[in-house]
């Protein structure tokens, strides 16, 4: 088992590639604090240590590492998609964008960042996309815009840390089927078209599981991943080819 005797923390458990992130270092071997804003949807993670967080509450988060105190593998995936370009998207869809995308991961980050440098070691792995620094996508501006910022608070906690023994990478999804993109497609006029043009968008001509995806997850937060820092790894069936 790739993470036997490690610890590691995951922000929005309750379902997609938070729960299957969960599910997959379980079977590593890990002893997993699984969070979400929503506690009821934690239910089912076998021996996770599953209790509600608000990414967004300072205290909450400071709550949370009083609960778990130093943890070998940190995952950051709580995030929002706004939808429009930037001549739709108000001054609050942008600020919350990046409330939750950005500003719970440098509060995350800086309240367990002090225990891996004590501890000597550390994995972070950030919840990124495609829609960001690295590709264009229409109607994604506050999305993109926010992720681009993940891929740069990434690039400087790696340098920060890279003598230190922690490591920091951010993954880069294209299109995978999780609820949160279901919720979207169902906010169409058409559900069933608009999950056409969803999957048309993927040059394999299928949408990403969560399953396949924290693959990537679980090699990042392994010792297989010590050389591994300050990366993007994309992981989108070609999207941006």
């Amino acid at each position: 088992m790739r993470l036997k005797n490690k610890s590691a923390f995951v922000t929005a458990a309750g379902q997609g590639m938070g729960r299957a992130a969960v599910e997959a270092f379980l079977r590593e071997g890990a002893c997993v604090y699984a969070t979400d804003v929503d506690p009821n949807k934690l239910s089912g993670l076998g021996t996770a240590e599953c209790f509600g967080l608000d990414v967004l509450d300072a205290q909450q988060i400071a709550t949370a590492y009083e609960r778990t105190g130093n943890v070998d593998i940190l995952f950051n995936c709580a995030g929002h998609v706004p939808v429009g370009s930037i001549l739709q998207c108000s001054l609050e869809d942008w600020d919350f964008a990046f409330d939750l995308n950005v500003r719970s991961m440098f509060r995350i980050i800086q309240t367990y960042l002090p225990g891996m440098i004590a501890a000597g070691g550390g994995k972070i792995i950030n919840m990124a996309s495609v829609a960001s620094s690295v590709k264009g996508v229409p109607n994604r501006a506050a999305y993109s815009a926010s992720k681009a910022a993940v891929i740069g608070l990434t690039k400087s906690v790696a340098a920060d840390c890279v003598g230190m023994g922690i490591t920091c990478n951010a993954l880069c999804p294209g299109t995978v089927d999780t609820p949160s993109l279901q919720d979207r497609i169902n906010a169409f006029d058409d559900p069933v078209a608009a999950r056409k043009m969803f999957i048309e968008r993927q040059p394999m001509g299928r949408l990403a599981t969560a399953e396949e995806l924290v693959e990537m997850v679980v090699y990042l937060a392994s010792e297989s991943a010590d050389f591994v820092t300050g990366q993007t790894m994309v992981v989108d069936g070609g999207m941006c080819l």
